[in-house]
C-alpha cells in the first residue's frame, strides 16, 4: 500500500495559491458540477448538492491519506477557492506523474490555470522522485492547451482514441514537463518536508 503524503501549507504561484481544499470551498465544487464538462473529466459529481460537493472534498483529502497523489485547491488572490490541480504518481512508472486541472467558468480567462500549472510543475520537482510531469488534453480545448504551453509544458502528440470521455473515444494531446530539461524553481519553504 502507497505511503500517506503531505501537502505543504501552500504553493504560490502569480495570482494564484495552490492549498488543500476545506469545508468552506464547497460552493466552488457546486459550480464545477455545474459546467457542461468538469464532470465528464473529473471525479467531480454532476449537479453535485452541499453533501455531494462536500463528499468531493473528503475525497481529494482521502486521496493525500491513501497515497494516490496530490490534490489541491486553486485559489485566488483573495483565498477563494476557483478550481482543483492534482499530481498523481503513475503507478507502473514511479519516476512519472500527470497532472489533471479545472477552473470554474466565472474565474477563467485570467491566466490562472497556467500559473497553477506552472507553481504545480515547479512544486512538483521538489520531489525526488519525479522526472516527467504529464498532461492530457482535448484537441479542441484551446484553452486548457494554451495554458499548458504557457506554464512551460511541451506538446508531444496527440494519442489516437487515448480515452472514453462520453461513452465515446477520444484523441487527446499530450504535454510533459522533464526534469533533465528544467533547472528546479522552488524554494525549500514549498517542500512537504520544509
Amino acid at each position: 500500500m502507497p505511503r500517506a503524503l503531505t501537502l505543504p501549507a501552500a504553493v504560490t504561484g502569480t495570482g494564484v495559491v495552490l492549498r488543500a481544499f476545506r469545508d468552506d470551498d464547497v460552493e466552488t465544487v457546486r459550480e464545477a458540477s455545474r459546467d457542461p464538462l468538469i464532470p465528464d473529466l473529473t471525479t467531480v459529481p454532476r449537479n453535485a448538492d452541499r453533501r455531494g460537493a462536500l463528499a468531493y472534498i473528503a475525497r481529494q483529502h482521502r486521496r493525500l491519506r491513501s497515497g494516490t497523489g496530490y490534490s489541491f485547491a486553486i485559489a485566488d488572490a483573495d483565498d477563494r477557492a476557483i478550481g482543483q490541480i492534482g499530481l498523481w504518481p503513475v503507478r507502473d512508472d514511479p519516476g512519472r506523474a500527470s497532472i489533471g486541472y479545472w477552473i470554474v467558468e466565472s474565474a477563467r480567462g485570467h491566466g490562472r490555470a497556467s500559473a497553477a500549472l506552472r507553481a504545480l510543475g515547479e512544486w512538483a520537482w521538489s520531489l525526488p522522485s519525479f522526472e516527467r510531469l504529464e498532461l492530457f488534453v482535448e484537441p479542441w480545448n484551446t484553452s486548457s492547451w494554451k495554458a499548458a504551453e504557457a506554464a512551460g509544458f511541451e506538446r508531444e502528440g496527440l494519442l489516437r482514441s487515448w480515452r472514453v470521455i462520453r461513452s465515446e473515444r477520444r484523441d487527446l494531446f499530450v504535454y510533459s514537463r522533464i526534469r533533465e530539461q528544467e533547472e528546479p524553481n522552488v524554494g525549500s519553504a514549498h517542500r512537504p518536508d520544509a
